[in-house]
Parts: C-alpha cells; sequence; structure tokens
C-alpha cells in the first residue's frame, strides 16, 4: 500500500509540473492577444525570456501549489474521485486566475475590456485544463488499483459478532472497490461473538496488532447500534492516531453531521474527523500561526513585567506547565502564569473555584482578566493548540466526564483552544458536572466549526477579558 506522502507528493509534483507548462502555453495565448496593441515585444522569443516573465515563471507555480493547499487540496490524498477533481480544480483555478491576474499581470490590461476579459479567461482555461489532466490520469490510476485489490488498507474491524461480519463480507466482495484489506476482528466485551476462521484478537492487545500490521484503517461494527458502547470504543482507539470509521447506522442525531469522506460504495464516517472541510481547516491553522506570533512578539514587554510582578507576589516558578490531552488524545504541557500557590495541588489534581484559597493575590487579577492564558499562545503556536477550540483537560478529570457522558470524546476531533464557546458561554468550571454542562456547548462548536464561527468567539472572549469576568 502508498503511503499518503508518497500519493501527496504525486499530486503536488503534477500540479507544479503542471502549472509551469500552463503558465508557458498561457504566455505564448498571451503574447498574440496583446501584440495588436503594440505592447513593446517584437517577437515571441524576447516577450517569454524577458526578465518579468522569467520570475512569473518561477513565482507562479509556487503561488498555484500555496492556493491549492489553503483549498484544502493536498490534504485527503487518496479520497478523491475525477468527479471532485473537477469541481475542486474549477474552484482552486478560478481563484488562481484572479489573484494571479490583479497581482502580477495588470499592465497587460488595455482599452478594449473584451480583450483584458479575454486574457483572464485564458489563464483560467489554460490552468484548468492541464492541471485537471494531471491529476485525472493520478486519480484514475489510483481508483484502478484499488480496484484491482493491488493497493488496499490495512483494516481492523472492532466487532466479532454476525453483524461485524456481514460488514467484512460487504468490505471484501469482488466487486467491490472498498479497498479494504480485513486483517481480523476484535472481540468486544459482553458482546456475542461468533466462532469463524478469522484471525480475532482482544481489545486489550490493540496497540500491539495496529503496530504489527501496519493497521491504517479500523471499522466500529458493534452488534447492537448502542451509541455508547461506540463513543467508550472511540475514547480508547483515538490515542492510536489512526482513522476510526463507523457504518451511519451506528451514530444518533448529536453525531449525524460528522463528515462523511468516503468516496467508495459503502458510505462510512470517520468519526476522529470533525465537521470542517479542508480548506477552513488549514487556513484556520494558518490564522493561529500568524496571531500567535503576532501575540508573543507584541506581548513580550508586558510579559516580562507580569513575570516580574509573579516573582515579586509569592514564592515560586512564573510558569505553570502542566499536562493536558489535546487533538486526538495526544498529551501535551500546557503553559500559564502562575495563579496559584506552589503547593496547589499536594492533596492531588483539584478545579478551582471563585473563592480558592490556593489562588495569589496576583493571581486573582491574572485570572479575573484571563492574562494568565497568554503564554499559551507559544502552544498555539507549537500546533498543541488552537486560537479556538475545546479547552483541553487533564487525563484525570477526563475519565471521571466520560463515566458519565462518553460523547466527551468528541472534543478530541480538533485541537484544543485558548478559547472556547463553552469558555465563553460558561466559564470556568468548578466541578465534574459543571463540565459536562459546559460541554454541551463545545459539542455545538464541533458540527459549526468556521472561521466566522472563531471570529464570534473571539470577539466575545475580547469583551469578557476587558469586563473582568474571567472567573
Amino acid at each position: 500500500m502508498i503511503s499518503n506522502k508518497i500519493q501527496r507528493f504525486k499530486y503536488i509534483l503534477s500540479d507544479y509540473i503542471a502549472a509551469n507548462i500552463a503558465m508557458l502555453i498561457f504566455n505564448i495565448a498571451r503574447f498574440h492577444i496583446l501584440e495588436q496593441w503594440n505592447f513593446g515585444y517584437s517577437d515571441l522569443y524576447t516577450f517569454l525570456f524577458s526578465q518579468n516573465l522569467i520570475w512569473e515563471q518561477v513565482l507562479i507555480p509556487i503561488i498555484i501549489l500555496v492556493i491549492n493547499y489553503y483549498c484544502g487540496y493536498y490534504n485527503l490524498p487518496f479520497q478523491k474521485s475525477n468527479l471532485k477533481d473537477l469541481f475542486s480544480t474549477f474552484i482552486s483555478c478560478g481563484i488562481s486566475a484572479i489573484i494571479i491576474y490583479f497581482a502580477l499581470l495588470t499592465n497587460d490590461q488595455v482599452k478594449l475590456r473584451a480583450t483584458n476579459y479575454e486574457l483572464i479567461l485564458t489563464l483560467f482555461s489554460t490552468f484548468f485544463i492541464i492541471l485537471l489532466i494531471g491529476r485525472f490520469l493520478i486519480t484514475t490510476y489510483t481508483i484502478k488499483k484499488f480496484k484491482s485489490r493491488e493497493w488496499a488498507f490495512n483494516t481492523l474491524i472492532i466487532g466479532n459478532s454476525a453483524n461485524a461480519h456481514k460488514m467484512a463480507s460487504t468490505l471484501s466482495a469482488i466487486g467491490s472497490s472498498m479497498g479494504y484489506d480485513i486483517h481480523g476482528f476484535v472481540n468486544i466485551p459482553n458482546e456475542t461473538c461468533i466462532n469463524t476462521s478469522s484471525k480475532t484478537y482482544d481489545i486489550d492487545d490493540i496497540e500491539n496488532i495496529c503496530k504489527k500490521h501496519s493497521i491504517n484503517t479500523i471499522i466500529i461494527a458493534p452488534e447492537n447500534e448502542q451509541e455508547k458502547i461506540t463513543l467508550s470504543l472511540l475514547f480508547r482507539l483515538f490515542p492510536l492516531q489512526i482513522p476510526v470509521k463507523i457504518s451511519p447506522d451506528t451514530i444518533s442525531l448529536m453525531t449525524s453531521r460528522i463528515k462523511l469522506n468516503s468516496i467508495y460504495e459503502e458510505p462510512l464516517i470517520d468519526i476522529t474527523t470533525a465537521d470542517i472541510n479542508e480548506s477552513t481547516k488549514n487556513i484556520k491553522r494558518l490564522i493561529d500561526i500568524i496571531i500567535s506570533l503576532i501575540a508573543l512578539v507584541i506581548l513580550f514587554i508586558p510579559m516580562l513585567f507580569i513575570a516580574l510582578a509573579i516573582k515579586i507576589d509569592s514564592k515560586g516558578p512564573v510558569f505553570y506547565s502542566q499536562e493536558r490531552v489535546g487533538y486526538k488524545q495526544k498529551k501535551f504541557n500546557i503553559l500559564k502564569f502562575r495563579s496559584m500557590t506552589t503547593d496547589a495541588e499536594k492533596s492531588g489534581p483539584q478545579l478551582s473555584s471563585e473563592n480558592d484559597i490556593r489562588i495569589t493575590n496576583l493571581g486573582k487579577i491574572l485570572r479575573k482578566y484571563r492574562i494568565d492564558e497568554l503564554p499559551q499562545f507559544w502552544n498555539v503556536l507549537k500546533g498543541d493548540m488552537s486560537l479556538v477550540g475545546p479547552r483541553p483537560e487533564r487525563e484525570y478529570f477526563i475519565h471521571k466526564i466520560v463515566e458519565k457522558a462518553p460523547y466527551y470524546t468528541l472534543v478530541h476531533q480538533v485541537r484544543p483552544g485558548i478559547t472556547s464557546w463553552g469558555m465563553v458561554k460558561y466559564g470556568y468550571a468548578q466541578n465534574v458536572n459543571e463540565m459536562i454542562l459546559r460541554l454541551k456547548y463545545d459539542l455545538i462548536y464541533l458540527t459549526n466549526i468556521s472561521i466566522l464561527v472563531d471570529l464570534k468567539i473571539i470577539i466575545y472572549t475580547v469583551k469578557t477579558v476587558f469586563t473582568g469576568r474571567g472567573m
């Protein structure tokens, strides 16, 4: 099975070569369109090897790759079809044509408006056709490999009931182009298992199984369509960093908006992926990097004064680092300005309250205006967090939450945030029950993620900070 990286590289290389060819063809057409206007070049050779065109030939293919990246085209290299390529290429080439024309080709504008339109249309159609040919060849070849079973996703099915084996039979059908190679079944506790010649494994061995067989797809197929069972299994599977899919029959209204990515015959939903398109995902990350970088530069001097104030106010370190659980249940150390005494958790993990005696005098101010959260811009820059997303919790409290609300595990579909809809609407939680109440806002956010929604949450957060409603 070819890797995601190699497949992604194929599309990137194809687009780069296609963009170079398209640019050359466009420039030839461009010369013939403009030569009637005496635009300063006597022959095609002089025009093509002019300094401006050489720079354009170098820069524009790179611009094309960047635009396609932020359109999300390279994110899922195996989840493509010729029809999807047609639409995505049309959109990205339309955006590219407008940006390239107004950024680099405005000097070509002539008095006759029809000629300007002809230049834009030629630019668009040339890039659209040449890029689509390369993508069409790669996608067609890939689909052919899957249909012939030369390529397949190493797949493990969680479940060993009749329902699980029925799912396996469907995926392994001779006429199927699903591309799933079933490596075995995993017994689910308290489920009726059937005896077959197929390989079966225990749920506790799943980490070793996935590593040994290079599993790259997991499908949950429980005996009974109970959301609680599915979500409890998902909580165990998230840390494996492997896509986990389920049949639409096993989900309720709460999870029904989870994004459907499969391009094959049998509709399977990737429950480890939030309802967010790939373009938004990439743009959201770009905004995180830009804003966090700007914030760290602008706030550097103020943060030095805050650090000095913390040192003067109480004994102990300036910063407080604590392990949290983030995207795909990956653990990371969150960074904060210390707002409590150094022995705040000598009796074990505890949530803070409004009149918590462990909070220092300066810490009350830091927490009220959420100044203690400022160092987390570093976590955002590193990629541990996002500006907006469900707040990350400690593993100790996550286990307590999951016991009462197993759907909590869905928040790990996205990067945790410095702020969240739950923080804006509910604020800090003082116990597990309040954490569960706040959770409903985070679940709503998961099904409504967009740049506009993030902007609204950031605006409300700024309002909360300036009005001192942090606690």
